[in-house]
């Protein structure tokens, strides 16, 4: 989503400024193209030659920098951008982008652009909650802007509250979100399941498995960056809740199926990559079973079969972890399960397993036709899956 792309950010004077180089070379990583501009007061806190050394291309600071080839005509840079982003964002600076101010070269960019812009507030929590402030952050996104934090948290002054930078991974996926409002599953609402269930024996103990929820969550990122309407129901994972889509978060396989039998109205795609637990006990303690006896006996009985229960006009994708037979096996489940796609990896291998961030899949459709994919990071698999249920949505026109 960001090869290629040309960001512009914008770093003002906050304390949190210094974060923005983090931001920056995250953006460089990524493939885009960072041009950085400066307001003076941000110069203050950290060095236009630290963006220059990140980003390798000057750093503008002022309107009349003749050492910039955006120094003369400064609609250039407002023309070149996909993207302008405001990290951190002060109180001064959103007040004079509402007022629709241009007396430094960030905000003529701003007024001239006709990129989307995402602005990242930071400042002091009294100053976030100041009714002109409120009422200027109100103003910009009736405008369009899209608006990512602050955080809560302890601020530079010492105080507890709201106006801390956004944390990084919120602000660069809030600009993937705005750079793929129209990628090419916009208008479509993709519903993605994650994480393993969890289902209870006694208050402190629980039937589960090892399942991350990396794949499932990059499913849901990744259609996300796409432009799709995007569902995340999840079982309890260690990762952090995606932006910009609806998180619904779960524990037991009963909870889960309600959970989608919910979020499926109207849903264009259901990609189950969560690893529902195939038994649960049939009663739960109340109290914590002490340990006793030399052995212990539950009785288990079936949880319900989500994928193969819910029916619809959608695509279903289903994912098999085998340890054996992998395609066979797989192809079995895709035809059971009445599905569209089936994604099957082997759970034995060290580098595309459980916990792994690299993924290693067989691509089965309705026809039994397999596509073995290389090792790849999950984020590519996702793209992966992702153009397949494309296809599969473009012939059903």
């Amino acid at each position: 989503m960001l090869k290629d792309k040309t960001v512009v950010l914008g770093v003002t004077g906050s304390i949190a400024a210094y974060k923005a180089a983090d931001i920056a070379s995250k953006l460089v990583q990524a493939g885009a193209r960072v041009e950085v501009v400066m307001t003076r007061a941000a110069t203050e806190f950290v060095t236009p030659l630290t963006f220059r050394s990140i980003t390798a291309r000057p750093t503008v600071t002022g309107m009349f920098d003749l050492a910039s080839e955006f120094s003369i005509e400064h609609v250039a840079l407002a023309e070149a951008a996909d993207l302008v982003l405001i990290a951190p964002a002060t109180a001064n600076i959103i007040a004079k982008l509402a007022a629709g101010i241009a007396d430094d070269m960030l905000c003529c960019t701003v007024l001239a652009t006709k990129a989307p812009i995402v602005l990242a507030p930071a400042m002091n929590v009294n100053m976030y909650h100041n009714p002109v402030t409120q009422e200027n952050l109100a103003k910009l996104r009736s405008r369009g802007f899209s608006v990512v934090g602050p955080a809560y948290g302890r601020l530079a002054s010492g105080e507890m509250g709201l106006g801390r930078l956004a944390e990084i991974r919120e602000i660069l996926e809030s600009v993937r979100q705005v750079l793929g409002k129209r990628g090419d599953l916009a208008g479509k609402r993709i519903v993605v399941t994650a994480g393993g269930t969890q289902e209870p024996i006694d208050p402190v103990r629980h039937i589960g498995n090892r399942s991350s929820g990396k794949m499932g969550y990059a499913i849901a990122q990744a259609a996300r960056d796409r432009g799709a309407e995007v569902v995340l129901i999840t079982a309890p994972t260690a990762l952090s809740d995606p932006v910009g889509m609806e998180v619904v978060h779960v524990q037991t396989s009963l909870q889960m199926r309600e959970a989608v039998v919910k979020a499926i109205a109207g849903a264009h795609v259901l990609a189950m990559a969560a690893a529902v637990a195939d038994y649960r006990p049939v009663a739960q303690s109340r109290s914590k079973i002490k340990k006793r006896a030399d052995t212990l006996s539950l009785k288990l009985v079936r949880t319900p079969d989500i994928l193969a229960e819910v029916e619809g006009e959608f695509i279903k994708i289903g994912f098999a972890a085998e340890s054996e037979k992998l395609v066979e096996n797989a192809t079995e489940k895709l035809h059971r399960k009445n599905l569209d796609l089936i994604a099957a990896n082997d759970i034995t291998a060290a580098d595309s397993g459980f916990d792994a961030d690299t993924n290693r899949v067989v691509l089965i459709d309705a026809q039994g036709r397999a596509e073995r994919l290389p090792l790849l990071p999950k984020s590519e698999v996702a793209d992966r899956i992702l153009d397949r249920a494309r296809g599969l949505l473009a012939a059903e026109r």
